[in-house]
């Protein structure tokens, strides 16, 4: 028996809350420290002195990041895991991470200091003038929309109810950060510790079709003519992956991945549709929606008026946005692996009768994607320039990483498109919040959970500087993280420039040479920012260096399981 199962041990709410964390499941607390933390700190050297089981508390010199790893971690393990922050100011800055994981349906529990409230008389009260500054009258509106939960700590207590509570609205469909306010005299007071191993008795809420609603679906989408599959959010696991492969090419049915955020089926397979929905839309007679926030643009792309809709989704109706009004027709909520799986299950009887027509579209559709792809491989070879386009470093990431079994991470990077993957975890895209500065610290968060897999960051030059990159160099140091870091600098706000142009094709602005409010020019040497924190790096500017080049870093990375950095320069 573990020193803290014993009968009337205390702990102080910071050690207990630390301790109950670890017993739900939380491997590491990802954390920057302040002020309130005193009593968090003491807990983790109670825990050590008495030979407690914590999850690791890893020091992260900027919230960003702490936000970004917890969100990459999760997407590697399907484990949620805990954030911890200093008071309003270190709230603030997990704010964006907490939009991001938000949209995205990532659980992470956030937590944060609260200024003491009171000023004498109690152990945890103010001590420096911050006590005062930092103070806020609703310190939670920093996140409260982001988060599906959130609470203040009213004692000691209550710490093993909150963090299982905390823990099981985080993981509940539809998943989401949750947020927990400490105040400081509350983790300094004493807390029963008898109970922290204890099983929690609150489970998360599963969600799952209603199996005369799952029928209909396989119905419909057994007695369409012209069916349309648009995947955004991936498959939700490698069996989802796998159902998914299996179900569109049995089917024959395309699969168009419209600003995805993760690959549904390999990039490589016949029923792969792309990026662009339209010319699938305008005879489509059934769209299957997979987790897709915006799942086609309103304004330009035609849908006909007797196109039936079926939505898959953890939330397939977004629920927390305002404004959505694609249709659903029949709406399958649950977690996307599990209806796919269910879907396909109940299709599966269905096809005998079916098989022949099948057959027929396959070949149809197999055709027309082939070509489609081979224009887009084409177009990326011919971005072998001087400078060379996003496309053209795509197709060499993508053949420098063949048979790695790599997973990239692209935030304005490299588009997916020419790259050849073809498995669930091989791509992860921005999220639509669009919180810069997440590709990086995700990646790491990656790394740490698969230390063995080849994970590459790509990113644009100024999301790079938006991920605070001298804190996330020296968490990639210090914690041995071996992440390949791209950045593709076209010296501008790249997605800036391409909304002027598309709102403006013929304005002012897109004729002129410098577009007002764009330009990230000069250029600091990026390089230098990574070797401050001993990364191998590289520049290449020519397209037949950069192979070369990717071939060594990434054996440099193969080698001494460290990090690099490679700078590309690329056309605007």
């Amino acid at each position: 028996m573990s020193d803290h199962t014993k009968t009337g041990l205390t702990l102080t709410a910071g050690g207990a809350l630390l301790a109950r964390m670890k017993a739900v499941g939380v491997d590491y607390i990802f954390a920057n420290s302040g002020t309130d933390f005193p009593p968090i700190i003491e807990g983790l050297a109670e825990a050590a002195a008495r030979d407690i089981d914590l999850p690791e508390a890893l020091i992260m010199p900027h919230e960003n990041a702490a936000m970004g790893m917890a969100y990459g971690y999760y997407l590697a393990t399907g484990r949620a895991q805990a954030v911890m922050a200093h008071t309003n100011v270190g709230l603030a800055n997990c704010a964006i991470g907490a939009i991001n994981a938000a949209t995205e349906h990532v659980p992470i529990l956030l937590f944060s200091g609260r200024t003491p409230v009171m000023e004498k008389g109690r152990l945890g009260a103010r001590t420096v003038p911050i006590g005062w500054g930092q103070e806020m009258r609703d310190q939670t509106a920093l996140v409260r929309e982001a988060v599906k939960w959130d609470y203040e700590l009213k004692f000691p207590e209550q710490v093993p109810e909150t963090v299982d509570r905390a823990y099981a609205i985080a993981n509940s469909v539809p998943k989401g950060p949750v947020y927990v306010s400490l105040p400081r005299e509350v983790l300094c007071e004493p807390c029963p510790g008898d109970a922290i191993e204890s099983p929690s008795r609150m489970m998360p809420v599963q969600v799952a079709p209603p199996r005369h609603v799952l029928a209909q679906a396989a119905d419909m989408l057994a007695q369409a003519e012209r069916p349309l599959i648009i995947a955004q959010r991936g498959a939700g696991s490698a069996a989802g992956f796998t159902a998914l492969s299996q179900m569109a090419s049995q089917w024959g049915i395309p699969v168009v991945h419209y600003w995805a955020i993760q690959l549904a089926i390999p990039t490589g397979h016949a029923m792969f549709g792309g990026m662009d929905p339209a010319a699938y839309m305008k005879q489509a007679d059934l769209v299957v929606v997979i987790d897709c926030l915006a799942p086609w643009g309103p304004d330009i792309h035609t849908l006909a008026d007797d196109c039936k809709v079926i939505q898959i989704g953890q939330n397939p109706l977004y629920a927390r946005f305002p404004a959505r009004n694609f249709p659903a027709d029949v709406s399958l909520a649950g977690e996307t692996a599990n209806v796919i799986l269910a879907l396909a299950g109940a299709m599966a009887p269905k096809y005998a009768g079916h098989a022949d027509k099948c057959q027929t579209r396959y070949d149809a559709v197999a055709a027309r994607n082939h070509e489609t792809r081979q224009k887009a491989l084409a177009a990326a070879d011919a971005g072998a320039t001087t400078p060379m386009t996003k496309a053209y470093v795509s197709r060499c990431v993508s053949a420098a990483i063949a048979n790695k079994g790599a997973t990239v991470f692209s935030e304005l990077g490299c588009p997916l498109e020419p790259m050849d993957m073809d498995h669930h975890q091989a791509w992860y895209q921005e999220p639509h919040s669009g919180g810069l500065g997440w590709s990086f610290p995700a990646a790491m968060g990656f790394s740490l959970a698969n230390r063995g897999r080849l994970v590459v960051a790509t990113m644009g030059d100024g999301s790079y500087m938006f991920a605070n990159p001298t804190a996330c160099h020296q968490i990639a140091e210090a914690l041995n993280l071996p992440v390949l870091i791209l950045v593709l600098n076209n010296n501008e706000w790249g997605a800036v420039r391409q909304s002027v142009t598309g709102m403006y094709p013929d304005g002012y602005a897109s004729k002129t040479n410098r577009m007002p409010l764009t330009s990230l020019k000069p250029s600091p040497d990026f390089t230098k920012t990574a070797q401050a924190s001993r990364a191998w790096t590289a520049r290449v500017e020519k397209p037949d260096d950069l192979m070369g080049v990717l071939t060594q870093a990434i054996a440099h990375i193969e080698t001494t399981a460290t990090h690099a950095l490679v700078e590309i320069t690329i056309a605007p």
